[in-house]
């Protein structure tokens, strides 16, 4: 890749995050984007094969960011304290990161076309600090179990953070989230 395709890149990434942030994945639009960017429409295009490679981009991005503060909350913690942190983490950076959090599950690719295999490695990066945690507390279950109950563990703490943010009806109410999170991981844990 050329260095000014890069800078395109980047800048483009900017201008899309930025408008993202303010507005959320059904406002962004190609036009705008180019626009803020100071490019022409077809940039885009020569820079990602379309918006979708673009949101992907900016979901990867999100993807390390939020990998990086549960990995960070968790560091050097009982695997008990790691696991809670994760959950408590996870549940701080979707509060503070609300449209960048919900672009990376509301997203559906165009036409049906399979998410690409460079997109599934940043996904997976968010269940490594689950499985380093649960393999600390339960050293002994093999790998495929391991990786199930880290997907269980991610998926019950998702679930309760995604119904309490977009305001359901049986959602946590937003001033208790933490402390229901925190007993909701004390009774994972306790059941083994």
């Amino acid at each position: 890749m050329t260095a000014r395709r890069e800078a395109l890149q980047a800048k483009l990434i900017a201008a899309a995050e930025k408008r993202l942030q303010a507005g959320g994945l059904s406002k962004l639009r190609a036009r705008d984007i180019t626009s803020d960017a100071g490019c022409a429409l077809g940039s885009l295009y020569n820079a990602f094969g379309d918006l979708d490679e673009l949101v992907l981009r900016i979901n990867a991005r999100t993807l390390v960011r939020l990998s990086d503060v549960i990995t960070a909350a968790s560091d050097g913690l009982t695997p008990k304290k790691a696991l809670l942190a994760i959950a408590q983490a996870y549940a701080r950076f979707a509060s503070e990161n609300r449209t960048l959090w919900d672009a990376l599950f509301d997203h559906q690719m165009q036409h049906g076309s399979p998410t690409p295999d460079w997109f599934r490695e940043y996904q997976s990066r968010l269940l490594t600090p689950v499985i380093t945690g649960l393999s600390a507390w339960q050293p002994d279950l093999p790998e495929d179990i391991l990786k199930l109950r880290a997907s269980t563990y991610f998926s019950a703490i998702h679930g309760v953070v995604a119904i309490s943010l977009q305001g359901r009806f049986l959602g946590v109410p937003s001033d208790q989230l933490h402390t229901e999170i925190g007993r909701l991981v004390s009774s994972i844990l306790a059941g083994g």
